[in-house]
């Protein structure tokens, strides 16, 4: 019998889950933002320490509209209309700051 490995994980403070699925940016612009996030994380220093933050792509959300859509998890905030600088905004203001953007969040959990 083949023993199974037990996985790891770096410990992270927030988890930015990321809707790249077809229905929310038909274009691939939610993907292109998943890309670019390791390059933005490490600039605002979310790529290690105690600000660390993970990051996902889900395949969908079920809230079709107003992509690209953004999910900071344990905080359960849900933030639409993810454009690159409302990202820039996201990560500035919450990731690092610890405030939302209230004003891109469609919902709360």
């Amino acid at each position: 019998m083949n023993a199974v490995e037990k996985p790891s994980i770096a410990d992270y403070r927030r988890h930015l889950l990321v809707c790249t699925g077809p229905r929310c940016t038909a274009d691939g612009e939610a993907q292109t933002l998943f890309d670019n996030l390791g390059a933005i994380f490490k600039v605002a220093g979310l790529d290690q320490g105690y600000l660390r933050v993970k990051r996902s792509r889900v395949s969908c959300f079920a809230a079709c509209r107003g992509g690209p859509i953004l999910c900071v998890q344990p905080d359960g905030i849900w933030y639409y209309n993810v454009t690159p600088e409302n990202l820039q905004r996201v990560v500035d203001q919450h990731l690092v700051g610890g405030l939302p953007v209230e004003d891109l969040i469609f919902h709360r959990s």
